[in-house]
């Protein structure tokens, strides 16, 4: 009996001893549950694109004006701002109509006419350049861009096959209201802008006939014209040197002479007419010169045009 109570006794001093050990034992960690963080569960990235533009599709038909009675119903059955855009997608005016003369006609006609533009409405490349005027010889058209964003298009009729207007990347020199050609004095230049110097090249308005027709010079209609004029840059100068180049502009393509006109091919292709992968390189070699002339960033280095141009 009483082993028995020794024994119980020293199980319980061991039961005390333990439960004093384990009260004091500054390790002793609890296990929190809401110290727990959870697995973090993987799910697929977002990835933001940017929207695509789709273009509208529009549609054409090449008619044939076969007589004087087929050129009046033409009038007849358009108002006069959709024959406005008829007329300009033909690079023609109304008192050049002629029978046997194929027309190309939008399905719809009274759409925005930059719905038309053989431009695209963005140009990653020219974001850097305030305005730039292309004119494209092979489609026969001017595209205006601001920052790379297309502004404005119209027609135009550009140098003959034996007066080919030269391609290149020049800049907006002089203007005249009214300037008279030192080629034929009879010949009157509304809202010249020259961009050829030595040359005596430039554009204005004149006689739109819907095929290259011109002495070297750019050919306009009278508002288009009247719009380059008040909205393209002059150069600067002092002291008889340039300080700061005008608006560039770049003059590229060739016309094909011996082929249908372009733009006839827009009743099977309503992309037929849009820039061509060589001439986006030969814009892009054009942009690339730009960069590099100081004259464009009269108030930095060409160091610093160039990083500044890099950065953005």
């Amino acid at each position: 009996m009483m082993k028995r109570f020794m024994k119980l006794r020293s199980i319980a001093v061991l039961f005390v001893i333990g439960f004093i050990l384990l009260s004091c034992n500054s390790n002793t960690q609890i296990a929190d549950s809401s110290a727990i963080e959870s697995e973090p569960v993987m799910k697929n990235p977002v990835i933001k694109k940017e929207p695509k533009i789709f273009r509208n599709e529009v549609k054409y038909t090449l008619d044939s004006l076969s007589s004087t009675a087929d050129i009046d119903s033409l009038f007849k059955d358009y108002n006069d701002s959709q024959i406005k855009n008829i007329l300009a997608l033909n690079r023609i005016e109304k008192s050049r109509l002629r029978p046997n003369r194929p027309l190309v006609i939008p399905e719809c006609a009274s759409a925005e006419f930059n719905t038309y533009s053989p431009f695209p409405e963005n140009v990653h490349f020219l974001e850097c350049i305030p305005k730039t005027v292309l004119i494209s010889q092979r489609v026969q058209a001017f595209g205006l861009y601001e920052n790379g964003e297309l502004v404005k298009w119209g027609p135009v009729s550009t140098g003959k096959r034996s007066t080919r207007t030269p391609n290149g990347l020049n800049y907006g020199n002089y203007k005249a209201k009214r300037k008279i050609s030192t080629v034929d004095q009879s010949w009157i230049m509304p809202y010249y802008f020259n961009f050829m110097n030595f040359e005596g090249i430039g554009v204005h308005q004149y006689s739109m006939p819907g095929y290259p027709a011109s002495h070297g010079c750019v050919r306009l209609y009278m508002e288009d014209a009247q719009y380059i004029f008040d909205w393209a840059e002059m150069w600067e100068m002092e002291n008889a040197k340039i300080t700061r180049n005008g608006t560039p502009f770049m003059v590229f393509g060739e016309y094909d002479y011996n082929s249908q006109k372009p733009w006839y091919h827009l009743a099977q292709n309503m992309k037929a007419n849009d820039l061509t992968q060589e001439e986006i390189e030969t814009l892009k070699d054009y942009v690339e010169r730009y960069q590099e002339d100081p004259r464009n960033f009269p108030n930095m280095t060409e160091e610093g045009a160039r990083m500044e141009l890099a950065s953005s």
